[in-house]
């Protein structure tokens, strides 16, 4: 039970909440206390988590609502709008990582780098938080692509940047314990080089989501596989006016349906809800499919 809850993208969210919590005030304690800004700064990525963590699980609470009257097509895109925002907080992140890496490498060769006093308890509090945030990453990416939800998806690259800084943050503590002053360097050039990497992901992840708010059509993947359905439908003799969309993860989609002109009102209709069925079974993220029954041979 407790196994099937975690699959969830509430139950998944709540654990990476959890995480974050311990992860970010321990960094944060020992920064203080050894006098580490490194694992300091690791302690406040991790603290910015905590921030998307709240709005996924807003956003899911949000997203779930069925329509109403004031929002005919439900809620959706809410997860969208969440999507965007963890991306542009990642963005921001990578560019202060990269700031404070530049001005510390810059720094060090005027001979003003400040480093740690005391590495060895920070260092492996980073080589914990590691294989935690890389398991978080995972976990949370498997619930995203089940769920088709673009926030949870979002929220697992930002496991994964977290597990990026503390990467960094290993490094360059590292590289303090075994060779003192003179290595002090590892630490802001390894945290420059996985900032990009970190800016590169969240550039996706804003340019996924914008694509959404923009009525995006589906990957060519699962349009053919959409439009494979439809050929395969019984009734139909060809189809036009086809259209589809992206929406919360999931698409929405309408097509024009050629049928016998022949037919009976009611046979028109079985062969447009066979369309909709034959389409949602060939592609489960189709969450809203419109048939238009249009006589074939005229016009």
């Amino acid at each position: 039970m407790a196994g099937g809850w975690i699959k969830t993208a509430k139950g998944v969210t709540w654990v990476s909440l959890v995480v974050n919590m311990v992860l970010a005030g321990a960094k944060v304690l020992a920064g203080i206390v050894f006098r580490s800004q490194t694992i300091l700064a690791d302690g406040l990525h991790s603290a910015s988590d905590l921030v998307t963590d709240l709005a996924v699980l807003a956003g899911v609470r949000a997203s779930s609502k069925p329509a109403d009257m004031d929002h005919h097509y439900g809620h959706r895109r809410i997860s969208t709008l969440v999507g965007l925002f963890i991306g542009a907080s990642l963005v921001a992140a990578a560019a202060w990582i990269v700031y404070d890496s530049v001005n510390a490498f810059h720094g060090y060769l005027h001979g003003r780098f400040s480093g740690m006093t005391r590495a060895t308890v920070p260092f492996w509090l980073a080589i914990v938080s590691i294989p935690a945030k890389e398991l978080m990453f995972r976990l949370t990416r498997s619930v995203g692509r089940k769920t088709s939800d673009v926030s949870v998806i979002a929220n697992a690259w930002h496991h994964r940047t977290d597990a990026f800084t503390s990467v960094a943050a290993a490094v360059g503590l590292g590289g303090v314990l075994m060779g003192g002053h003179d290595w002090r360097f590892l630490d802001p050039l390894t945290a420059t080089a996985l900032a990009t990497l970190l800016l590169l992901a969240a550039v996706r992840i804003v340019s996924s989501s914008a694509s959404e708010l923009i009525d995006r059509a589906p990957s060519r993947a699962e349009l053919a596989c959409i439009e494979q359905a439809l050929a395969e439908t019984r009734g139909v003799h060809s189809y036009h006016a086809f259209r589809a969309r992206q929406i919360g993860g999931k698409v929405a989609m309408d097509v024009h349906v050629l049928v016998d002109p022949e037919l009976t009102v009611r046979e028109g209709h079985d062969i447009a809800t066979a369309v909709e069925q034959k389409i949602q079974r060939a592609s489960p993220h189709v969450i809203g499919v419109i048939v238009h029954v249009e006589p074939a041979g005229e016009g």
